[in-house]
């Protein structure tokens, strides 16, 4: 798909449209009888039809100059979501509350202040409900203006509960404006560097969560404040390594759902992304069985629709169920079962959603599918992918992502036999590497290794596969060196080259060894 294709706001909407939102679409738009050859309908009925974006072909069927199509394509965009938020109010408890809050600002305008103030008690209601106290206070302040500067014949106590109603209010989102924004910078780093690297990156982020972390009391906290607590902690144990207290507190998150059965619905994405931290901790851990069990648990929420399918969560679904089917073929070692059962049907849903993934979701997908091929011992699908990784220019791809999937590409050229022009790729990943200020001990011991292969004879090989293994394992615990072996088994690899066995083998052999 092209680019352009990508970039069209209004194909991405249209091509995101349901068949029933479609239908609704059409009969919002012809309620008018001019409507019905209008040219916005013409362009609505083409777009719905193409497969990818095609100006050309758009202007030759709509009779739309190409001149008009700009201002036509804003005017249908605008429609489209006009005709989405009718369909939509009901099902969707904010735009409930902002319909209220329209008409009581409609009312007040015409001076009828009684019906205003109505309108506002059925918004308050509802905000109550789902705790959304931002809006709460929006609430709360317009009905404090029409109290103090009207005469509503409301009771004499209604100005003072307004006011203590106001200030509850405003310390309420303070505290939830403070876990939400440590929540979502944490996340933000997380995606920028990965885990910790050094003592310097362990000092800063302890040092900016104790510093940004309100004081709070637990009981006292709203589901969303909970929520937002427990998000800080796991990206802030996670950007640590702190496999352990990571679980603890994706679990907490992920009862929180299970504890307030109507959350589900309202923020569905966040008990996604509750559950796919809880099964990502435990791959870590290599707790295989408590893995497999969420992993069931989750699948079998999906499939029995408990969970709210949308834009959003498909989305998420795709990937968490396919990365962490992907994760079950790594821990037991059945790398070429999960090439045949996952990666075809990945694919094929990839295909449908590609163009509203996230690049950053697509580049995680495609490192697991490259591990996934490597692991069955197909090289050349693993450099493919690999590729993929290594040649995108986005800045905001995470860094540490980019640097072991070039530490991953060496090792798959070495075994490929694709070692022509092994010193340019060596070179290359060494820069890459200092660029991206990444140059840690188990990186540099791998690079030295592969840079210093050429000069060893062949029977002197299987010893120095040996020697690096034996460096290696020193620094499998290191507080900041693990991180490697997190994404990459390299210990698994020089072990294969050892026995003369495929990483396949060793892999599954340690995974009965442990769990049988």
């Amino acid at each position: 798909m092209s680019n352009h294709n990508k970039l069209d706001h209004l194909f991405l909407l249209i091509q995101s449209l349901s068949k029933s939102e479609k239908i609704n679409f059409k009969l919002y738009a012809g309620r008018i009888k001019r409507n019905k050859n209008a040219k916005f309908i013409k362009l609505f009925e083409i777009m719905s039809k193409i497969h990818f974006y095609n100006e050309k072909k758009i202007l030759e069927y709509t009779h739309i100059s190409k001149m008009q199509l700009s201002n036509m394509k804003a005017h249908l965009y605008k429609q489209i979501l006009i005709s989405l938020r009718l369909q939509h109010t009901e099902e969707n408890y904010d735009l409930q509350i902002r319909e209220y809050l329209d008409f009581a600002k409609i009312l007040y305008h015409k001076g009828l202040y009684i019906q205003s103030l109505k309108f506002l008690g059925k918004a308050k209601i509802i905000a109550r409900c789902y705790e959304s106290n931002t809006i709460l206070l929006e609430l709360v302040e317009f009905e404090k203006m029409i109290e103090s500067q009207h005469i509503t014949r409301s009771i004499y106590s209604r100005s003072g509960e307004l006011s203590v109603e106001s200030k509850e209010l405003i310390e309420r989102v303070q505290c939830h404006d403070a876990l939400s924004s440590l929540s979502l910078e944490l996340y933000g780093l997380y995606l920028k560097v990965g885990y910790v690297r050094n003592e310097k990156d362990k000092i800063f982020i302890e040092t900016y969560f104790r510093t940004n972390l309100p004081k709070f009391d637990i009981e006292k906290l709203s589901f969303y404040e909970k929520l937002f607590l427990y998000q800080a902690q796991v990206w802030y144990h996670y950007i640590r390594q702190d496999f352990i207290m990571c679980y603890r507190s994706s679990c907490k998150w992920v009862e929180l759902f299970q504890n307030h059965a109507q959350a589900k619905k309202i923020a569905p994405v966040s008990y996604l992304k509750g559950y796919h931290y809880l099964l990502d901790t435990l791959f870590y851990l290599n707790h295989y069985y408590k893995f497999t069990k969420v992993l069931e648990q989750f699948e079998n929420e999906v499939q029995n629709e408990k969970i709210i399918l949308n834009g959003n969560t498909r989305i998420l679904i795709f990937m968490y169920k396919y990365t962490n089917r992907i994760n079950k073929h790594y821990m037991e070692g059945t790398f070429s079962e999960g090439v045949k059962k996952v990666i075809p049907p990945l694919l094929k849903d990839f295909k449908k959603i590609s163009n509203r993934l996230d690049s950053h979701y697509i580049m995680v997908l495609y490192y697991k599918i490259a591990c996934l091929y490597f692991g069955s011992g197909d090289n050349q699908n693993t450099i493919l992918y690999l590729l993929k990784i290594m040649e995108n220019q986005e800045k905001n791809i995470r860094q540490d992502l980019q640097c072991f999937a070039r530490l991953l590409h060496l090792i798959a050229c070495y075994e490929s036999g694709l070692d022509e022009n092994m010193d340019k790729k060596i070179q290359s990943a060494y820069k890459f590497f200092i660029q991206m200020d990444d140059w840690y001990i188990v990186q540099k011991k791998i690079i030295h290794f592969f840079k210093n292969l050429g000069d060893v004879y062949p029977h002197q090989i299987k010893g120095q596969f040996k020697k690096l293994r034996e460096k290696l394992l020193k620094y499998s615990d290191h507080p900041y060196e693990k991180r490697t072996f997190l994404y990459l088994d390299i210990i698994s690899w020089l072990t294969s080259k050892i026995e003369n066995k495929s990483v396949e083998m060793i892999i599954k052999e340690k995974f009965i060894k442990n769990h049988c």
